[in-house]
């Protein structure tokens, strides 16, 4: 029998849960499910056979290496810096390791003691990164088996609102990490435009956008990740002339968004300690240049070039024109805006999210030049049953049960850009109802 261990219970579990507690039911398998809290882990595994919950903290080094040896398989749904520290646990173990999260450095650095071992760790396997990579890579390798030339390959991927929940100015709410929303894109965005190197320091970042459309659903602003140029030779396209990698906003976000940015709310650089009474208003006002003659709103207009009515109603929805008082006065101001926008941008029971990506491939073959748009649109349930959690924990719950069925024969530190990998996940995800659309267009 096999025991699957899976470390941290959050939000974007619940597709993983029930797949591998159902799996438990009709395969040799026991699922053992470790959160801080018991409760909660309890509840999500539903009293179902061969699964079991346990209390963890994960910080408490001698408890989650115990665990740690009881499994066969490991997932890591921790925070992505609690990785390396289970992935050491494992390897130390010879355990299998499986994550949605980014490969990081330190994994890296295990990777020749991972081989010795005849272990296998599969990082990147979830939403973005992972059903982006697979989705990618099928195309990717088709065009090549066909002597085709990949001359330009961007891709963007967002979580946002379904339509009928989009009832703010911004269209949008929280559907995963508060905190990554809000510290997104910091740093310098690096990629590829027709043979030109293009570097984008945080500051140009919101103002740096793509128009995508999708059928029925209309615009969405795109603007790049922090580092495209590297997945050239990920996706094996060294020699691309054009090469980006983005985040998806509904149109008009971003130019919102600057405004903050452009204001320095975003920083988590430095801590701020405000009388307790301080008012939206005046931590507006607090970034903005005094004059005594002139209102919050004016010294705004006055700072932001072309403030427009839609940027304005964005910034007034959110209260910084009013005088309710802070949520929260001490911190950095990325950690007071995210306190603000908790509140405002929360998911309500009833609200529906959604999954939007989209690759745009121009292929030069013999027959002529064309281009490729592959899109998938993924609607939640409700608060719970979300695409997020769907689409981060199914591509990492299929993985894991192709592995132990013997159908993924790989060893070694993996992300999911082999055929091996991506073909059979793919083909079990389209059994969800997760799937691409392709249109093709001769130009």
């Amino acid at each position: 029998m096999h025991t699957i261990l899976i470390l941290g219970g959050g939000k974007s579990t619940l597709f993983l849960i029930d797949f591998l507690a159902e799996s438990c039911q009709t395969k040799k398998r026991k699922l053992i499910l470790a959160d801080i809290h018991l409760a909660s882990a309890q509840a999500k595994l539903k009293n179902r056979a061969n699964t079991q919950a346990r209390q963890l903290d994960i910080e408490d080094v001698e408890s989650r290496q115990l665990l740690i040896k009881e499994a066969d398989v490991v997932i890591s749904m921790l925070p992505a810096f609690m990785h390396p520290l289970v992935a050491r646990d494992c390897l130390d173990f010879g355990k299998h390791f499986f994550s949605a999260s980014y490969e990081s450095v330190q994994m890296q650095e295990m990777k020749s003691e991972i081989e010795a071992k005849d272990l296998f760790f599969l990082n990147e396997c979830g939403l973005d990164p992972g059903i982006d990579h697979m989705s990618a890579m099928q195309i990717i390798d088709f065009m090549k088996s066909k002597n085709q030339e990949i001359i330009s390959f961007k891709s963007y991927c967002g979580g946002l609102l379904a339509p009928e929940s989009e009832d703010n100015p911004w269209k949008y709410k929280f559907t995963w990490n508060p905190r990554n929303v809000v510290l997104a894109g910091q740093g310098t965005s690096r990629y590829i435009e027709k043979d030109d190197l293009k570097f984008v320091p945080y500051h140009q970042l919101f103002k740096r956008l793509e128009t995508i459309q999708f059928p029925g659903l209309g615009d969405f602003d795109g603007y790049p990740n922090r580092d495209s140029l590297s997945y050239r030779t990920v996706y094996g396209l060294e020699n691309i002339s054009t090469m980006l990698r983005g985040t998806l906003r509904r149109a008009g976000f971003c130019k919102a968004w600057n405004v903050l940015v452009q204001l320095g709310m975003c920083d988590d650089g430095f801590q701020m300690n405000l009388p307790e009474n301080t008012t939206l208003r005046q931590f507006l006002n607090s970034f903005l240049p005094y004059d005594p003659r002139l209102s919050v709103e004016e010294k705004l207009g006055n700072l932001i070039p072309d403030f427009d009515f839609p940027t304005w109603e964005k910034i007034q929805w959110l209260g910084f024109f009013g005088n309710d008082l802070l949520p929260k006065t001490t911190g950095s101001p990325a950690a007071i805006l995210q306190a603000i926008l908790e509140k405002n941008w929360k998911l309500y029971p009833e609200d529906k999210d959604m999954i939007v990506m989209q690759h745009l491939f121009e292929i030069k073959s013999t027959e002529g030049n064309k281009e490729i748009r592959s899109s998938l649109v993924c609607f939640g349930e409700d608060s719970t049953c979300t695409a997020m959690a769907k689409t981060v924990g199914l591509p990492l719950a299929i993985a894991v049960d192709l592995f132990l069925d013997g159908k993924i024969n790989l060893k070694g530190l993996h992300i999911p850009v082999l055929p091996e990998i991506y073909n059979p996940v793919l083909a079990a995800l389209k059994n969800h109802g997760i799937s691409f659309r392709e249109e093709v267009r001769i130009v």
